[in-house]
């Protein structure tokens, strides 16, 4: 079975409507059934598709309900640390072999807090011109990160795996394309 992002889109858009009031402990019930049928999916073998659809809740999420989306992140390292986690995602099969020229821009996240890596990371990779990366240095696999780039950014970055711990990670991210417009919005307005 092959799991997509559609309906999370769909939520995101229900979520991010002005006009519509959601109860708080309620919304925050929903995340925790998601997280809990997320973690027993990756539990029962299926720790990728598991991944997936936590990051795109994530993405879902972000913006509006950062503490829900937190409880998301956090459900993704859960899942990156999986014996079964990497078994569908070899290295070949999430890279794009891309390196590139010049000196790589470092970004050590290991002094900084966990809450505020991931926000570090986005906002680095948003300042990236088309063909520029950057190399994240992190004390812990990538790996949750990786899914929120794929569903945030997908078919707009690249990842080329450059260390793999056991006390240090680095991965290579860049940027290969434009960040698409908006659904509904045209890319020159």
């Amino acid at each position: 079975m092959v799991f997509t992002t559609k309906s999370l889109d769909d939520a995101s858009t229900f979520l991010h409507a002005d006009d519509q009031e959601i109860d708080q402990e309620r919304f925050a019930e929903l995340t925790r059934l998601l997280s809990r049928a997320l973690r027993a999916l990756g539990d029962a073998g299926r720790p990728a598709d598991a991944s997936r659809l936590a990051a795109a809740g994530w993405s879902a999420l972000r913006d509006s309900w950062p503490v829900e989306a937190e409880r998301l992140t956090g459900l993704l390292h859960y899942l990156a640390r999986l014996p079964s986690a990497h078994a569908d995602t070899q290295p070949d099969a999430l890279t794009k072999e891309n390196v590139m020229p010049g000196e790589d821009q470092q970004l050590d996240v290991r002094p900084e807090t966990p809450a505020r890596r991931h926000e570090l990371i986005f906002d680095t990779y948003a300042k990236l011109d088309v063909g520029d990366n950057f190399v994240l240095v992190n004390d812990h696999d990538p790996k949750p990160l990786y899914y929120q780039f794929a569903a945030e950014h997908s078919g707009e970055f690249t990842w080329d795996a450059l260390e793999a711990g056991p006390q240090v990670w680095r991965v290579r991210i860049g940027r290969t394309s434009a960040a698409n417009p908006e659904p509904g919005k045209n890319a020159n307005s």
